[in-house]
């Protein structure tokens, strides 16, 4: 390696690291206040419950109420509460321990297995979320390429036209609205998928997997309807542009079959802007959809982040935050990272 590229490849890194503090900061920053009073409400209730349980006498409410005061003033200085969330000691630790993906424990979430663990519960459900946005962006990278480059040398045709709508309604329709569309047709006049994407199976059965699959087939086709148009737009673009160049032109008149320049090497040359919407596509798909998830009640990590956000789980949006955040980070480095190794031009400019 050179050192232009060594030292590209430091300020990547160096970046990514910055980028990630600073969403991490600002995210405990917001979070802070809550996330105390969500613990000691937490503390407070549980210390009520287990007195009920408990044979204590007391002589009177007053004492009562200064037992429990005592036991949550005991339980907040073992959980290292008594200090502000925002004191450098707190905050840093809790900064180096969501870093490390020391998570917690969540406050009303629970694993298929049981466990309160916020790395579980993520860990569970990150699986499922690439099985639905991963394998439906990368179907509507496939279609949408090579329906593009298929239009670009057939520009102001009807089926150009056509693909145009496709790609100005997949844009502009709400995909919460054109979901519920698509459960009303499917599920309840044609009564051919499920309205609800969650398996009734249980996880620890051997055709749970199946179960899922087709539980998936409805968010699925929602999700490539509303999307290959809009790439396969953008593909037409981009390589409609690259067949004016001279050198394709040569080959045109060399004889060269079309298909062969098309799919060969007007692709190959449109192939970096098109390489990088696919993979900034596939990163987001890791954090899920808020809407998709929810209309469908699919059971990814959207669908976690919206029921989370509306318990005020505070624990679980930290993670979900970070995680998504990191991955994402981690995609755009390796893109900026191949782009740099392959295109002289980058590593001169750095």
């Amino acid at each position: 390696m050179t050192s232009g590229f060594l030292f590209f490849l430091f300020k990547r890194i160096i970046n990514m690291f910055i980028v990630l503090f600073s969403i991490l900061v600002l995210t405990i920053s917001l979070l802070g206040p809550t996330m105390d009073n969500v613990i000691k409400d937490s503390v407070k209730y549980s210390i009520i419950d287990g007195l009920s349980n408990q044979k204590i006498e007391f002589k009177d409410i007053t004492e009562r109420q200064r037992y429990i005061d005592q036991q949550i003033q005991l339980q907040i200085k073992n959980l290292g509460l008594e200090e502000p969330w925002y004191s450098p000691n707190r905050f840093f630790n809790t900064l180096l321990k969501v870093m490390v993906l020391d998570l917690g424990k969540s406050n009303f979430f629970v694993s298929d297995s049981g466990s309160s663990s916020v790395k579980d519960i993520i860990i569970e459900k990150i699986p499922k979320t690439l099985l639905l946005f991963t394998t439906s962006t990368m179907v509507i990278a496939l279609i949408g390429v090579y329906l593009g480059v298929f239009l670009a040398s057939r520009t102001e045709s009807k089926l150009d036209r056509i693909n145009s709508i496709f790609a100005i309604f997949g844009n502009s329709t709400p995909i919460w609205w054109f979901g519920m569309i698509m459960i009303f047709i499917f599920a309840f006049s044609l009564n051919i998928f499920p309205a609800r994407s969650t398996p009734l199976t249980p996880p620890d059965d051997p055709l749970y997997f199946f179960d899922l699959l087709y539980h998936m087939i409805l968010p699925f086709i929602t999700m490539v309807i509303l999307g290959f148009g809009s790439v396969a737009y953008i593909v037409r673009h981009i390589v409609s542009g690259i067949l004016q160049e001279d050198f394709i032109k040569a080959k045109f008149a060399m004889g060269i079959p079309k298909k062969k320049i098309l799919y060969s090497h007007a692709l190959k040359n449109a192939a970096p802007p098109i390489v990088t919407m696919i993979a900034l596509g596939l990163a987001g798909s890791f954090g899920g959809a808020f809407t998709v998830e929810v209309v469908f009640d699919w059971p990814g990590m959207g669908k976690l982040y919206f029921d989370a956000i509306g318990l005020m789980d505070v624990p679980i949006i930290i993670g979900l935050t970070y995680i998504s955040t990191l991955i994402f980070l981690v995609t755009v480095f390796f893109i900026d990272l191949i782009y740099a190794f392959f295109d002289p031009r980058v590593k001169l400019n750095e």
